[in-house]
């Protein structure tokens, strides 16, 4: 456990980006499970998913939350499978 006010502090601010960034992971992981099971489907509205996705992986990346080109491979894959 932290024994200086400043690696407290630390700690503190390393559980609640945790817990931020695991929430973007999972919101991500459901966006991208609910654009392939829409294509299974043959859904409507998997455009507007797609956009929807691409927009939040954008942000996870732009945020830090995952590392650019992780972004960018999700997003290719993402296109990739929609356009097959």
């Amino acid at each position: 456990m932290a024994n200086h006010k400043s690696a407290k502090k630390r700690a503190k601010q390393s559980q609640v980006r945790r817990l931020r960034n695991r929430s973007v992971k999972t919101t991500l992981k459901n966006l991208e499970k609910t654009v392939y099971a829409a294509k299974e489907e043959g859904s409507d509205n998997k455009d507007e998913l797609m956009r929807k996705t691409q927009s939040a992986i954008h942000k996870a990346a732009k945020k830090g939350v995952i590392h650019k080109k992780t972004a960018s491979r999700k997003i290719s894959r993402l296109f990739k499978f929609m356009n097959t």
